[in-house]
């Protein structure tokens, strides 16, 4: 029967090559588009109060 063998040599890296900026960048324009709606419908809302 043969056996499994493993290698503990073998180093295991994790590269972090991906960039989360244009994620940070997406969020804060979708949360600025959200907070500029709320304050069109808040006015809005005044305006025909």
């Amino acid at each position: 029967m043969a056996k499994a063998e493993l290698k503990s040599d073998t180093k295991t890296e994790i590269e972090d090559s991906s960039s989360l900026k244009g994620t940070l960048v997406s969020v804060f324009f979708v949360g600025f588009f959200i907070v500029v709606l709320w304050v069109g419908v808040y006015f809005l809302y005044l305006d025909r109060f």
